[in-house]
């Protein structure tokens, strides 16, 4: 079980509104989002509803504002818990130059930093996560737009959540 507090105004003042379970809009509860705190579990937040837009990863602490969790406004319109997977899963992605899984791939088991240094690549067009959760990263070194990939097959970038192929970066979700 995990639970997330979130508040429509900085410091955790003002209205708001908890969480223990997925909730694809709670936008009627809060008009907007300025603040946020963890109690449990790790959780991805949306800048619309029904789990679109924006994402940002919160784990288990205190967010006194949107730019603690690197938000670009206080939108925030839905959220889920992610479950992570177990010590013994190994983590593993294949990324793909093109779409519907095509083009030259690249394996990885571990964090990059840069995909323009390891794989000579500005995009990545589909990919198959076969073990963990990883987060796909605009930027290199982890900056920039953030979308989470669970277990599963994403045959283009909107099935990640994003509107372009770019991917400079990528990283292993662990506890």
């Amino acid at each position: 079980m995990g639970r997330i507090i979130l508040y429509e105004d900085r410091d955790y003042l003002g209205g708001s509104y908890e969480c223990d379970s997925a909730c694809a809009d709670f936008h009627s509860y809060l008009s907007r989002c300025n603040s946020a705190r963890v109690e449990s579990g790790t959780w991805v937040i949306y800048e619309r509803p029904n789990y679109l837009g924006y994402q940002y990863v919160l784990r288990r602490g205190d967010y006194p504002d949107f730019q603690s969790w690197n938000g670009l406004n206080d939108r925030v319109s839905s959220c889920r818990m992610i479950q992570l997977v177990s010590h013994f899963e190994r983590y593993k992605i294949q990324l793909y130059g093109k779409g519907d899984f095509s083009g030259q791939v690249f394996e990885s088991t571990e964090d990059c930093p840069s995909v323009l240094e390891k794989c000579h690549w500005r995009e990545v067009h589909s990919c198959r996560v076969l073990g963990g959760c990883w987060i796909f990263y605009e930027h290199p070194n982890y900056r920039g737009r953030q979308y989470v990939l669970e277990k599963g097959e994403y045959r283009r970038p909107v099935d990640w959540g994003a509107v372009c192929p770019t991917v400079q970066s990528f990283r292993r979700l662990t506890e």
